[in-house]
């Protein structure tokens, strides 16, 4: 692993490069495991707009200042230079920005909790996947769901950050409000699914989002709409609770999880698209139980049902 030892006024100065905001950029489309400018750029593009169409913009905001502080943190540690290159120190980063102003109130110590938690990702990252690295997995966006929590725990006691938006702790609930299955209803509920990666609920970013991806790469984008498609339906059938299907909040980690086994670590193949469709549907339950179990403590699962379900498909080490 070639590290990064350039003299830090040197790289001060390469903050403000053309090639550091490539890589900016890249971290936003690493997300979804994308290496390309124009997705990430896309990307954001799609937060913002779907933030202030529904009123959420400082979302946006929080979006862009954990990818920015994530990134630039690692860039001035000993860490992996083609990690840093290739933006992998920011996706995490990004992620915290959209958790914190989607759960928290808007305060100073919100955005200054924020900071410190798009900072730690970095080393959480490297910690995680250094334990990994002999099973053959890495951590995926677990540092992003395991800070979180954290933080989101400590809001239940800390005045300064007031868990504002996040739900009060209750025991887990089998209430299935009604679900309109119009097909123009269908088509928001899987598009919100796609968004919902970024924790954005707007159809139109959920355009925005598969146009990003297939500039990168066709099968991410195809991927991404069967997937969401698929965990729409197995939602339905399964009876999930209607606000969650209407949300596309069954639809998000399965996104992840069919790009993951669908094309990024496995070849595309007709094999692999079976795997991944059982990585796919395995999601959906995955995340039912983890919502039931987090439930009682008001917690949110953002994507650790991804990274879960992904983890167990891969640990197989299937060859195909």
């Amino acid at each position: 692993m070639e590290t990064i030892t350039t003299k830090p006024s040197t790289k001060f100065c390469h903050l403000f490069s053309m090639d550091f905001i490539k890589i900016i950029f890249k971290g936003s489309g690493q997300v979804m495991f994308q290496n390309n400018i124009w997705t990430g750029v896309l990307f954001l593009l799609g937060i913002f707009v779907g933030a202030y169409q529904e009123g959420q913009g400082l979302v946006a905001w929080g979006a862009l200042v954990g990818l920015l502080t994530s990134t630039i943190t690692a860039y001035f540690l000993p860490l992996s230079s083609d990690d840093n290159e290739n933006g992998l120190w920011g996706f995490n980063g990004i992620l915290v920005g959209c958790a914190f102003l989607t759960f928290l109130g808007n305060t100073p110590y919100t955005w200054i909790a924020l900071i410190v938690c798009a900072m730690l990702t970095s080393s959480v990252r490297l910690a995680f996947n250094n334990v990994m690295a002999s099973w053959g997995i890495n951590s995926l966006t677990f540092p992003f769901v395991f800070l979180t929590w954290i933080f989101l725990f400590s809001a239940r006691v800390l005045q300064g950050i007031p868990p504002t938006h996040m739900s009060e702790p209750v025991l887990s609930s089998a209430i299935n409000p009604s679900l309109d299955l119009s097909i123009s209803h269908l088509l928001i509920y899987w598009l919100k699914g796609i968004s919902q990666v970024f924790l954005i609920n707007s159809w139109v970013t959920g355009i925005i989002f598969l146009i990003a991806l297939f500039i990168s790469n066709k099968w991410a984008a195809i991927w991404a709409a069967l997937a969401s498609a698929i965990a729409l339906f197995a939602a339905i059938m399964f009876k999930a609770p209607g606000s969650d299907i209407a949300n596309g909040l069954y639809g998000f980690s399965a996104v992840l999880t069919g790009i993951a086994l669908g094309m990024t670590f496995y070849k595309v193949s007709h094999k692999t698209a079976a795997w991944a469709f059982l990585g796919i549907i395995a999601t959906v339950f995955v995340q039912a139980g983890m919502n039931g179990m987090l439930e009682p403590f008001g917690l949110p699962s953002l994507t650790a049902p991804f990274c879960l379900t992904t983890w167990l498909f891969l640990l197989p080490r299937f060859k195909f």
